[in-house]
């Protein structure tokens, strides 16, 4: 993976040091490889933004979704891009919005599997909000829509309907997002911390 571990540190110092759970994760063999198609530069990472206004997120919808499916946007760095810049660069594409990181809240680094086929893969979760643009994706091709949801939303019908597509990778933002909103409704004292927890 091109983000070094000195990046990660930097970012840490500035952003915060994360939750960090790992996990095993069973995906479909069409999923691993669409995994395996998103490598290019031997990428195994990407950064998920929750953009935030009180209780509000803005989410995305990839035209593959199944109808009812949103997610926070995520995208990668690219080799030689700052981590900052490549997060805001990812969100402008995918949302329209431009925005201020606020915190580093979550890192979850994941073994997915289908039958004895893996890849490792590691999502870094920021909070931020926006400080200007329109909601409206640029990137068309990637993102069919943009829309701001409220937390109960994302974890209610939005949830849902994820879990009920029965894809494995859908089933992965579930749980990233269970995690974050746990964070979030907990407080400072659940933030932070390098202990690894394995699921």
């Amino acid at each position: 993976m091109y983000i070094t571990a000195e990046q990660i540190a930097r970012f840490s110092a500035r952003y915060g040091l994360p939750r960090v759970i790992e996990l095993d994760w069973p995906i479909g063999v069409d999923e691993l490889a669409m995994v395996r198609a998103s490598r290019k530069h031997g990428r195994r990472h990407d950064f998920t933004v929750f953009a935030l206004d009180g209780e509000r997120v803005v989410v995305i919808r990839k035209p593959f979704h199944p109808p009812g499916v949103y997610r926070a946007p995520s995208g990668g760095i690219k080799p030689g891009e700052s981590i900052v810049a490549g997060t805001q660069r990812e969100m402008h594409e995918e949302t329209g919005l431009w925005v201020e990181i606020d915190r580093y809240i979550l890192r979850v680094e994941t073994r997915f599997t289908a039958g004895i086929e893996a890849e490792d893969w590691v999502s870094h979760v920021v909070t931020a909000h926006a400080v200007g643009g329109r909601l409206e994706p640029i990137d068309t091709e990637e993102i069919a829509e943009a829309q701001v949801v409220t937390l109960d939303e994302l974890q209610g019908p939005i949830r849902a309907a994820l879990l009920a597509s029965g894809r494995g990778l859908l089933a992965y933002r579930v749980k990233l997002t269970d995690e974050v909103v746990a964070i979030l409704r907990a407080g400072p004292a659940s933030e932070g911390g390098s202990g690894g927890d394995r699921a």
